[in-house]
């Protein structure tokens, strides 16, 4: 009777190196993808976020564009304080704001707070709208000015006239993130103080 013996090498084959190094990879290859969906998650909400207090500050400023008219026209005393200052809020452009008329659709306004203007627009055809920068100091503006940061972030403002009464302000923030085009509208309806 005869025995074979059989010697056995003490390494690995091509065939298994390359099986443990598909395994490997796919182990590294997994979580990076998932940490990289994560960040851009993380990317996505931010810009969600800043759209949204950039369309709040804009429904809010015109507000204060109300207010002010209210508060000027009851200093100066009379009897019907609260239409003076609504047609006044309408139709007379104050400074360096516009009337908010001029706001009204088709046409579109710009908003920037530092310049204490909301300035009209014909339209923005195609997205072609001025964007915002982001200056040193943290706020949103329309100036490029010296070490401010051009953003992704398109804010304008619209008005449309509901009655003699009652004005629907439209303020709508847009951007693209990865060539993905979002926006974010918040709308508010004010009156005269009555």
């Amino acid at each position: 009777m005869s025995m074979t013996s059989y010697h056995f090498s003490k390494g690995f084959t091509l065939i298994e190196t390359m099986i443990a190094v598909t395994i490997l990879s796919l182990a590294i290859v997994g979580p990076l993808f998932t940490a990289s969906r994560a960040i851009v998650a993380a990317q996505s909400s931010r810009d969600q976020l800043v759209a949204s207090y950039l369309a709040q500050e804009g429904i809010e400023y015109v507000r204060a564009m109300r207010d002010n008219e209210y508060l000027a026209a009851y200093q100066s005393g009379g009897a019907s304080v609260s239409s003076v200052a609504w047609n006044n809020f309408l139709n007379n452009p104050v400074q360096d704001i516009s009337a908010i008329t001029q706001c009204r659709m088709p046409k579109v306004c710009t908003l920037d707070p530092v310049q204490g203007a909301v300035s009209p627009m014909a339209s923005c055809p195609n997205d072609v709208c001025t964007p915002l920068y982001l200056l040193t100091n943290g706020v949103y503006s329309q100036q490029n000015l010296s070490g401010s940061k051009a953003t992704s972030f398109i804010r304008t403002i619209q008005a449309t006239d509901v009655s003699a009464t009652e004005e629907s302000i439209v303020s709508q923030v847009s951007w693209s993130f990865h060539g993905v085009p979002y926006s974010v509208t918040i709308t508010d309806h004010l009156t005269p103080w009555q």
